[in-house]
């Protein structure tokens, strides 16, 4: 039995090394910044302002998590031109480390960064719905809870959204984008009734800062995922992750300028819906309803695709790993993994439930992810070292540049930033950091299994 699970194991693992090189570089580029750009930038700004003092600070921290993004993605580069794999980081992990720091990381893709991203998504979705009709206390929490139930439960009967509602979603995300960008361009904050409330910080957190700086800057390490259907991928996947890299830093540097225009460092600080307030100061309660429309349509569908990719990953999960063997499951009547789907919903709802107890739903579910996050992202820098080390023979096409000062400043920053979000963030880190380690009993169980 062991040596026949081995066996499936293994030839999955064949069919994933060998798909089509399908997808253009022009594709991937619109892929990787329509998923690194998705509802943080409306929510991380006014946090990112509360730690630091200043606007020029604002500014270069967002910069300077461009910078970081970027040296990154070449030690990224090398791992996926070197090993074009559609397990991604998986894969690397499983190379360089083995079975168990492999099993670890889809243990805490499940368990953290998948449904964490979730419940992060639902709570923004939460707030910019309840500038639309405030449910109480709880309204943020209510809001995200109902819509991971909602689609949830369509994605268990088989409604899938088609290709067209995507598409708008995405529209309306990037036309919010225009909108507050413009507006916060020309609208002159001096006009509006001078502010008299408290400064927003009286001290500066670069170490909380740079957490959500990066935060929203996370995703375009997914490129790995599509490094084997990547067409040229020796040529183009750097290229992809420069390019991507270069216009979301843009992107988000204009977005902040807007907010810091629009608004002033103060009263950005202290937003709960930064885009609905800038609006509102410009246009009044329609702006504000206009632009919570838009976001809050675009927050749902970014919910829904975290969904549906989650429970396929938790699918793959179950069907590798014999004590996961329930997720493996496949309703072929609705077509969709159903208990990977009721699994994956029971933890976000979880996570939400943390995040009310909170009383800080977002921040709480980015505290609860970014450790995990920022631990498994710094293996991805040492496992640039010890695949050298193992696997010298192999051809790189693509070798990280200054090898081994960039690796090495890569992990030196994602441990830097392990640190801040474990020391400057609250109990969801703990709480996220305790999800993992109770991943190594299963560890063992799972090992016994496959043995």
């Amino acid at each position: 039995m062991a040596q026949r699970s081995n066996r499936q194991v293994n030839e999955q693992i064949i069919v994933l090394e060998s798909p089509k090189s399908v997808i253009a570089l022009k594709d991937a580029l619109a892929l990787i910044v329509g998923l690194v750009i998705g509802v943080g930038i409306f929510q991380t700004p006014s946090i990112v302002a509360s730690n630091l003092g200043s606007n020029s600070a604002v500014l270069l921290a967002w910069f300077l998590g461009g910078v970081m993004s970027l040296i990154g993605a070449l030690c990224y580069g090398e791992l996926a031109t070197t090993y074009p794999h559609a397990g991604g980081n998986y894969y690397y992990f499983r190379r360089a480390f083995g079975f168990r720091v492999a099993f670890l990381f889809a243990w805490a893709r499940m368990a953290v960064i998948q449904t964490g991203s979730i419940a992060t998504v639902a709570f923004v979705f939460g707030d910019y719905t309840s500038q639309l009709l405030r449910l109480g206390d709880y309204s943020s929490s209510i809001y995200a809870a109902f819509a991971v139930i909602l689609l949830t439960s369509l994605n268990i009967v088989g409604v899938e959204q088609g290709k067209w509602a995507q598409n708008w979603l995405s529209v309306a995300k990037v036309l919010g984008l225009l909108l507050v960008v413009i507006v916060g361009a020309t609208f002159i904050a001096p006009s509006l009734p001078p502010v008299t409330a408290a400064p927003a910080t009286t001290q500066t957190n670069w170490g909380s800062a740079m957490v959500f700086v990066l935060f929203s800057f996370g995703g375009w390490n997914e490129a790995a995922y599509i490094s084997a259907e990547l067409h040229n991928v020796k040529k183009n996947m750097v290229r992809l992750l420069i390019w991507s890299i270069g216009i979301i830093t843009a992107i988000y540097l204009l977005i902040n300028f807007a907010y810091l225009h629009g608004l002033g460092l103060n009263a950005m600080a202290q937003s709960e819906a930064v885009a609905a307030d800038l609006m509102r100061s410009a246009f009044g309660s329609t702006g504000a309803l206009f632009i919570s429309v838009l976001i809050a349509i675009a927050t749902l569908g970014a919910t829904n695709a975290n969904i549906f990719t989650g429970a396929r990953t938790n699918y793959a999960l179950g069907q590798d790993f014999h004590l996961f063997s329930f997720l493996g499951h496949w309703q072929s009547r609705s077509n969709t993994p159903k208990n990977a789907l009721l699994v994956q919903g029971a933890i976000t709802l979880t996570l939400i439930l943390l995040g009310s107890f909170t009383r800080q739903g977002f921040t709480t579910m980015v505290d609860y992810t970014a450790p995990v996050f920022w631990f498994f992202f710094l293996l991805s820098g040492v496992s640039i070292f010890i695949l050298r080390a193992k696997e010298p023979q192999i051809l790189r096409p693509f070798r990280v540049p200054f090898y081994p000062v960039t690796p090495l400043l890569f992990c030196l920053i994602c441990g830097y930033l392990l640190y801040s979000s474990l020391v400057y963030t609250g109990i969801g880190a703990a709480f996220g950091v305790a999800v993992v380690v109770a991943g190594i009993p299963l560890l063992l169980l799972s090992s016994h299994h496959q043995n």
